[in-house]
């Protein structure tokens, strides 16, 4: 983790985010965007690494997490509404356009920024998310897909996930990284730090709102016209490698690489080849370090 990390507030869309930010004001702006149940703690094992490349590195808690504000009701969780937030954060920090990268539900907004807003989007890295589109597609056709989802239905339940998620400290949550990931991917301390995040009034049932909105997005039909790379850990077991593959055909300009002895979390359980692959794609046009 560098030493050199800022904290800031920046009022976005309506709302203010929480924001970590490192790196010299002049680089190429790249935007982290974290999914759940994270957040900009998330992206630990990146920062620096990026930064010592020449990159201005921002990363938002995103809305509802941790120390952003967290609005009530999931229509203020819409897929569109998330996407402007960032529009929102890029425009602050003096830019008009930033590199997206996202994993999980943030590669999810990185995926539509890009698709609906591509004049904002410079270039896109998701980590183990598909393509909004590929993603309906499975669910409609590959029951495998289901059974790996079935917890967003049971996230749609008022009031009971969340008593089941912040019971006995969060116990769930935690058991939940635990088992998905490599052995000691999180530590106790790291475990700490998403407690203390989830402990933020309201932060719980905020972030279930980002499931609870699901059924209210609208999928882009615009194909992917920015420079992408996917980041793919193999083990993961809440989405399929099918997705991954399928999410290409929605880039007129993608890369798909899979990474081994990894799962969802490829990011926290091999840093050091996502960092390279991050930075071999964004060196492509970028005369830095």
């Amino acid at each position: 983790m560098p030493q050199d990390i800022e904290f800031h507030y920046i009022k976005t869309n309506g709302i203010t985010l929480h924001v970590a930010v490192s790196g010299p004001t002049d680089g190429h702006l790249l935007l982290l965007l974290h999914g759940f149940p994270e957040f900009w703690y998330g992206w630990k094992n990146q920062i620096e690494p990026l930064v010592k490349s020449g990159y201005r590195v921002v990363v938002p808690d995103q809305r509802g997490y941790n120390l952003s504000d967290k609005p009530q009701g999931k229509e203020n969780y819409t897929i569109n509404k998330l996407r402007d937030d960032m529009i929102g954060v890029i425009e602050a920090c003096g830019n008009s356009k930033a590199t997206i990268i996202g994993h999980d539900w943030g590669g999810a907004v990185a995926w539509y920024l890009a698709a609906t807003k591509p004049e904002y989007v410079e270039k896109l890295i998701t980590v183990n998310i598909p393509h909004p589109r590929a993603m309906k597609k499975a669910m409609l056709t590959y029951p495998p897909q289901w059974l790996k989802s079935s917890y967003i239905l049971f996230f749609q339940i008022p009031n009971l996930p969340e008593k089941l998620l912040e019971s006995d400290g969060h116990k769930r949550m935690k058991k939940a990284l635990t088992s998905s990931s490599k052995k000691g991917t999180f530590s106790k301390e790291n475990l700490n730090k998403y407690h203390h995040a989830w402990s933020q009034k309201g932060s719980v049932t905020a972030m279930l709102n980002w499931y609870r909105a699901i059924w209210h997005a609208e999928l882009p039909n615009e194909k992917i016209t920015v420079p992408t790379r996917i980041i793919w850990g193999l083990g993961d077991q809440f989405l399929s490698r099918k997705l991954a593959k399928a999410s290409i055909d929605y880039c007129e300009n993608g890369e798909l690489v899979f990474v081994g002895e990894a799962t969802h979390w490829v990011n926290h359980e091999q840093p050091k080849i996502v960092n390279r692959l991050m930075l071999e794609f964004l060196r492509k046009s970028h005369s830095l370090k």
